[in-house]
C-alpha cells in the first residue's frame, strides 16, 4: 500500500507500536473477509463481515491518533479516513447482501 511510506514520518518509538497496530487492524479487515467467506454459512460470513467492519473502525481510530499527535498530516488524514467510509460502506452494502440471501435460502 503506497500509505505504508508515511510510516517513516512517524517517531521511531511507534514503529512497532502505532504504526504496527495499523498495519494489524487494516490487514485484520481483509482476513477476517475471507476466513468468512471459507465458512460457506451465511450467518458466520455475516459474524466474519461485522469482525472486519470492527477492524476497519479500528483503523480510523488509530489513524486518528496519528493525526492527533502530527504523525500525519490533515489532507494525508483525510484520504485515508475517506477511503475507509468507502469501504465501511461497501462492507455494509455486503452484509446485506448476505442477509437477503440468507433469507432466500
Amino acid at each position: 500500500m503506497k500509505y505504508l511510506r508515511y510510516q517513516k514520518k512517524f517517531p521511531a518509538h511507534e514503529k512497532y507500536k502505532l504504526v504496527d497496530q495499523i498495519i494489524r487492524s487494516s490487514r485484520s479487515v481483509t482476513a477476517n473477509i475471507a476466513e468468512g467467506h471459507g465458512r460457506f454459512h451465511y450467518q458466520e460470513n455475516i459474524q466474519f463481515c461485522r469482525i472486519a467492519r470492527g477492524s476497519l473502525l479500528e483503523t480510523f481510530d488509530h489513524l486518528t491518533v496519528a493525526l492527533d499527535e502530527n504523525y500525519i498530516q490533515q489532507d494525508i488524514f483525510e484520504e485515508l479516513v475517506s477511503k475507509n467510509e468507502e469501504l465501511s460502506k461497501m462492507m455494509n452494502g455486503y452484509i446485506n447482501y448476505l442477509k437477503n440471501r440468507k433469507k432466500e435460502n
